[in-house]
């Protein structure tokens, strides 16, 4: 179920960096790499706040707070969509001379399986506490907002 809507934010985080990719590249001529850039941290950005209210709410709570999940999102997932999109546009784009919008779908659906690792395993996992001790995270039904 996880991995659904893990899928179902992504699409719409998809959406999001292809309108802000072609926005960057066909309104206002950015370079494709300097368009991907902005593109892949709003879709960053929109996909965290999906994710911890919806995808994964009851792993964030009282005992991990919010700026420490987003920092690990931006450093884990960050790093593997920022550099796997710029890599593979670089070669998709520079080199193989694909239309850039193409090119970038192709790189979301590349990045997609390692970003669910990333933040399955790393990101919002549950954290681990001694035996007895209270939950480590906030009610799954209200996550965030308790």
């Amino acid at each position: 179920m996880r991995w659904l809507k893990f899928s179902a934010v992504g699409a719409m985080g998809m959406a999001v960096q292809i309108a802000m990719f072609a926005v960057g590249v066909h309104l206002l001529d950015l370079h494709y790499l300097l368009a991907t850039l902005l593109s892949v941290e709003t879709a960053l950005l929109h996909n965290f706040a999906w994710h911890v209210t919806w995808t994964w709410p009851a792993n964030i709570g009282p005992h991990r707070r919010l700026f420490d999940s987003l920092l690990r999102f931006q450093l884990l997932t960050g790093t593997i969509s920022i550099a796997g999109n710029a890599g593979l546009m670089w070669v998709l784009v520079g080199t193989a001379r694909l239309e850039p919008v193409f090119a970038n779908l192709l790189c979301i659906g590349a990045c997609s399986f390692l970003n669910f690792a990333a933040c399955d395993r790393l990101v919002f996992a549950p954290l681990s506490v001694a035996p007895g001790s209270p939950a480590p995270h906030g009610n799954a039904r209200t996550g965030l907002w308790k």
